[in-house]
């Protein structure tokens, strides 16, 4: 039994190859976290061999696991790559083609059981054999949907396991290959999808908002140059007076929930983004709040015509003696800091290219 053993491939598709760089960059980094969270939810003990672009061949030499414990895993798996989509879904701002798309990828599991071996290159078990082949020939198959569990007679048997759930239904299948047919049973699991609770929004913004402030300028150009500029944090320092450097940004793309560091003239404030809302054909919105909760940025933009946008910056407070301190002492600094971003920004954007993706 040494040189067999399970041959377990899950494998993520839906991805149209983008050719532009921020869909390339992104869809890349969206795979990669996704890869990782199936990895992580690894509970057979199972092996990494080696991550195949959008999938992972894992093993585990040995008596195969029960069908039940197979299914176990597959469908942890399928629920921390489908909540972490969701997620994604309602968190994200970045509107690129992949990102937009992120939330339709699907999840299809491959299993087998066959004879196979490895051998080592440095840190790398690699696997060798016929039916590691026929694991790999399976990936590509004539099933029209994109989201099931496959698995050869040589692992489950001629007859497919039933009560795993009342709504699975095996069929079968044979793949055609040069050297003969590989016959296999798959189940669909689209409907484990409804069995994932909604995503909760996360409590993120003041308890109880009270407007100190608000600066408002039109521009003339599109709602979208204008959401591109403001939210990106690298160009928030080439245009919002006071602010020397963002960093410590903690997702590769941010969004409702994601934090980061703000380097002012005198000090740093940790903040986080706490509220967004879509729409650019009437409104976009985002915003920022203190870490500890003690004041929060509101970014409000409108659209006015196809080349003609309004910014509006709402400062807020949680409560009623911090506004009056705040109108008492820092008030007109703070318009005037504000009004002069506004210029700087129109001056930025003269210079930015929106991504045609975007």
């Amino acid at each position: 039994m040494e040189n067999r053993g399970l041959l377990f491939i899950p494998d993520i598709s839906g991805f149209t190859r983008f050719v532009t760089e921020m869909e390339i960059e992104h869809s890349r980094l969206i795979i990669q976290e996704l890869l990782e969270i199936l990895i992580d939810s690894n509970q057979l003990g199972l092996e990494v061999s080696e991550v195949e672009g959008d999938a992972i061949l894992f093993y585990k030499f040995g008596t195969p696991p029960s069908t039940d414990e197979i299914y176990h895993q597959i469908e942890k798996m399928f629920y921390a790559f489908h909540r972490h989509l969701n997620a994604y879904e309602y968190r994200r701002f970045c509107q690129c083609k992949a990102c937009v798309s992120a939330v339709k990828l699907s999840l299809k599991v491959v299993t087998h059981y066959g004879e196979f071996t490895g051998y080592s290159v440095k840190t790398f078990q690699k696997l060798i054999g016929k039916d590691v082949i026929v694991a790999h020939q399976l990936l590509k198959n004539n099933i029209e949907e994109h989201e099931y569990w496959l698995a050869t007679p040589n692992l489950i048997g001629d007859n497919p396991p039933e009560g795993l759930k009342q709504w699975m239904h095996w069929d079968k299948s044979v793949k055609e290959t040069e050297t003969g047919k590989i016959p296999f049973h798959y189940a669909q699991l689209s409907k484990l999808k409804d069995e994932i609770p909604p995503e909760s929004p996360p409590s993120l913004e003041l308890p109880k908002r009270i407007k100190c402030l608000s600066v408002s300028r039109e521009f003339d150009v599109h709602v979208k140059k204008l959401f591109f500029t403001t939210v990106h944090f690298e160009f928030r320092n080439q245009w919002l007076e006071g602010v020397k450097k963002i960093d410590g940004v903690d997702h590769f793309i941010p969004g409702i929930g994601s934090k980061h560091r703000c380097v002012l003239e005198n000090e740093e404030v940790f903040l986080i983004t706490s509220s967004f809302s879509y729409d650019p054909e009437t409104r976009i919105s985002f915003s920022e709040t203190e870490e500890k909760g003690k004041h929060a940025m509101y970014f409000i933009l409108e659209p006015l015509g196809e080349s003609r946008s309004r910014l509006t910056l709402e400062l807020c407070v949680p409560n009623r003696l911090m506004k009056i301190m705040f109108l008492l002492f820092m008030k007109g600094k703070m318009q005037g800091q504000l009004t002069r971003s506004m210029e700087k920004l129109n001056e930025l954007m003269k210079g930015i290219v929106l991504p045609v993706e975007f």
